[in-house]
């Protein structure tokens, strides 16, 4: 069988209309793949009400859909933490929408089996399974057998105080997934991998714009994900790009940051808030969160003839209008991106090789 490429895209979702350029410097890696999958961060209707947990930020006019048309997008994951902002009318309408333009929708269903169904996408005879879940769901959002929504990757969250013999001392944070829902994850992959050559996992999680930080669980997960037979996993929520680990020689992407992503200006007070957490603004980038909000990458899966997978990634740099600009090697910023995403992936088994415009990842 013929080699084939599969480009994993951040977080999508503009909050204001993209310049008529947006896609000159990315287009041409778009349109060379043969499937490009990318997170679904709004919904995209006039249907439903806002929940009392909602955003009035995360529904947006119908046609303004057409961005995952524009940038090719074959498989949109609508697992996220606020696609249920406006009901399961609003999530439905928005799946339908995407469905009618030809991109299939993984993540989210009219019951939990439905949205965790995955996408089965035939390119040059090979058989590409995708699937997508969310842990950072809100109460009510995850799908049941009666209900619709997200399908679920929950996680409980424990606080340790660090001495336990003094009140008020900082705490420990431990994450640990559900077990039930783990289980369920590796029966999907496992019956993702009798249905096709590969098995592509695309997870929303993590701890959002603080640079660095992976949650405990977020490991827990991605092992047994891999183990259980997922070829790659494309992770997003952070909006900043977190570490690219190796486990079971296989490639993890927790965050690739955001892709095409705006959203309305942060108050005094969520700035405050931000700041709280060392999370840095970048009054340049007013519409996005963080001062790493502008870095990101497309990460390229190769799947060979044998049917091993090749892993790399492309420097992105986000400019002031928000368009993704790919970096070249011999530019410093591409350099420095590389420098960041060896900062940010410390912690965990990886090399990475430059190679033309683009960094190889293996493991050491």
């Amino acid at each position: 069988m013929a080699e084939l490429t599969i480009l994993g895209l951040g977080d999508m979702g503009p909050y204001f209309e993209p310049v008529s350029d947006y896609l000159r410097s990315v287009g041409p890696i778009l349109v060379a793949a043969d499937l490009r999958v990318a997170q679904c961060e709004r919904v995209y209707t006039e249907l439903g009400q806002r929940q009392l947990t909602g955003s009035p930020t995360t529904r947006l006019a119908p046609a303004r859909a057409s961005v995952f048309r524009d940038c090719h997008i074959d498989v949109a994951s609508l697992a996220g933490n606020q696609i249920m902002d406006f009901g399961d009318d609003a999530m439905l309408d928005t799946k339908a929408r995407l469905e009618r333009s030809g991109i299939r929708v993984v993540g989210v269903g009219r019951n939990v089996a439905e949205a965790r169904m995955p996408a089965i996408v035939e390119c040059d005879g090979r058989r590409i399974a995708v699937l997508g879940y969310c842990s950072v769901l809100k109460k009510g959002y995850d799908a049941t057998e009666h209900r619709a929504g997200v399908a679920p990757l929950r996680v409980r969250t424990f606080y340790e105080p660090m001495w336990d013999w003094e009140p008020g001392s900082p705490a420990i944070v431990h994450s640990v997934p559900y077990e039930e829902d783990l289980d369920a994850l590796r029966e999907d992959i496992a019956r993702a991998r009798r249905d096709a050559d590969t098995v592509v996992l695309m997870i929303h999680w993590g701890v959002h714009y603080i640079p660095r930080v992976i949650a405990s669980y977020q490991p827990t997960i991605a092992r047994a994900a891999l183990a259980a037979g997922a070829d790659v996993i494309f992770g997003h929520h952070a909006h900043v790009p977190k570490a690219i680990a190796i486990h079971f020689g296989k490639v993890c992407f927790y965050s690739l940051g955001n892709f095409i992503m705006s959203q309305p200006p942060h108050s005094p007070q969520q700035i405050a808030t931000l700041a709280d957490l060392g999370v840095v603004m970048d009054p340049e980038y007013p519409h996005l969160a963080g001062w790493d909000g502008k870095r990101s990458l497309i990460a390229r899966a190769r799947v060979l003839d044998d049917g091993r997978v090749r892993v790399s990634f492309v420097p992105l740099l986000i400019d002031k209008e928000l368009r993704p600009e790919v970096l070249r090697v011999g530019d410093e910023r591409f350099t420095e991106a590389v420098e960041y995403m060896e900062w940010v992936s410390t912690d965990f088994d990886h090399r990475f090789t430059v190679g033309g415009d683009e960094v190889l990842v293996t493991g050491q």
